[in-house]
């Protein structure tokens, strides 16, 4: 078994020389494993900064290997411009053959630790706090009699950190929402994960149903209070159309707050100071409804959750087995306690992203 553990550790960790740069190189070739990664990365990345972010490592150094791997192989990969570094004929040639070679040493390498005895298995997850919060404790309960020994790596993380961690291999699983992804999700799997709706969020004392004009029907606390909006900061675009949204909705809104977070937007409606649009899934506690909030189900589109992941992990225990427990937690999932749409919300047109 020892011998299995070596080779697994050999593949897994290639031989390093000095300033922890790979020694070996692959059979028949003048490139180093390392040089590989990162050529890999950099194509991916299309810039060296975001590539050297992505591995972890500086870009003078990052740059170096590249250089040295087009010294070694005796042509240019990357055409290269201000900002930007697009493949040569050769560079998609090597891209061709680079996905083959990492996917497979990764599932070599994955598939031999499977069958050391007594190893602690790792799983290293990416992604939005709201979904991993309400799905993953459930999912490890479903698969800790199967595999005991599992230990979870977790990553509160935006869905483009999340996207970063996995081209650099630094995760195993990214959990973001299927808008999210668009051409970064190229070499990996897509599993549909769980559906979450988006919800008015209102503090709990105040009741829209049947509410056609909160201008005209509210009481003045409550319309002060309707018409206090808190939004968030998570890029211009989506900005953009929440505002549009409330504008939309609610023509006599104020800003009430910008917010980084959830769980802030949601402390402010629990304390009865505004309202906010929201998934479903950032209005739960556990697998309750937060008290002092009311929800409504908006007009907006459903967010997707999905489960991103290297396609050969589908067929490799503890991964597949994993994603199949995150699979059936999200069918199970549903928001409780969520109200009908108010009159007044169908004015809305836009489409949140």
């Amino acid at each position: 078994m020892a011998d299995i553990e070596s080779i697994a550790s050999r593949l897994a960790d290639w031989p390093e020389g000095e300033n922890g740069k790979s020694a070996a190189t692959p059979p028949g070739s003048g490139m180093t494993l390392h040089q590989l990664r990162i050529f890999w990365a950099v194509a991916h990345a299309e810039t060296l900064t975001k590539a050297a972010k992505q591995l972890g490592l500086t870009q003078p150094s990052l740059s170096q290997q590249l250089s040295k791997l087009e010294t070694s192989i005796g042509t240019r990969l990357f055409d290269r411009t201000p900002g930007q570094m697009a493949l040569t004929d050769a560079g998609r040639f090597l891209m061709r053959k680079a996905e083959f070679i990492l996917s497979n040493i990764e599932e070599a390498s994955a598939g031999l630790k499977a069958f050391s005895r007594g190893e602690r298995a790792t799983i290293r997850l990416a992604g939005l706090n709201s979904v991993l919060r309400v799905l993953l404790p459930r999912t490890i309960v479903g698969t800790r009699d199967e595999f005991p020994g599992i230990e979870l790596d977790i990553h509160e993380a935006a869905p483009a950190e999340a996207l970063d961690l996995l081209y650099g291999r630094r995760v195993d699983i990214g959990l973001i929402a299927e808008n999210s992804v668009a051409k970064a999700s190229v070499g990996f799997s897509q599993q549909p994960i769980a559906t979450d709706p988006y919800v008015f969020a209102v503090p709990e004392g105040i009741d829209l149903d049947g509410v056609v004009d909160p201008d005209g029907e509210l009481d003045p606390a409550q319309r002060d209070v309707v018409n206090s909006c808190i939004q968030f900061t998570f890029g211009t675009q989506h900005t953009r159309r929440v505002e549009q949204w409330y504008a939309q909705v609610l023509p006599r809104h104020r800003l009430l707050a910008q917010c980084r977070s959830y769980e802030m937007a949601m402390a402010m409606v629990q304390a009865g100071l505004g309202v906010c649009l929201v998934p479903a899934f950032t209005a739960l506690d556990g697998q309750k409804p937060l008290p002092g909030v009311r929800l409504y189900r908006s007009t907006e589109p459903e967010r997707q959750i999905v489960a991103l992941m290297p396609r050969q992990y589908q067929r490799l225990d503890p991964y597949r087995s994993f994603l199949a427990a995150l699979q059936e937690t999200g069918e199970k999932t549903v928001v409780p306690g969520i109200l009908p749409t108010p009159h007044f919300l169908h004015r809305a047109e836009t489409t949140i992203a």
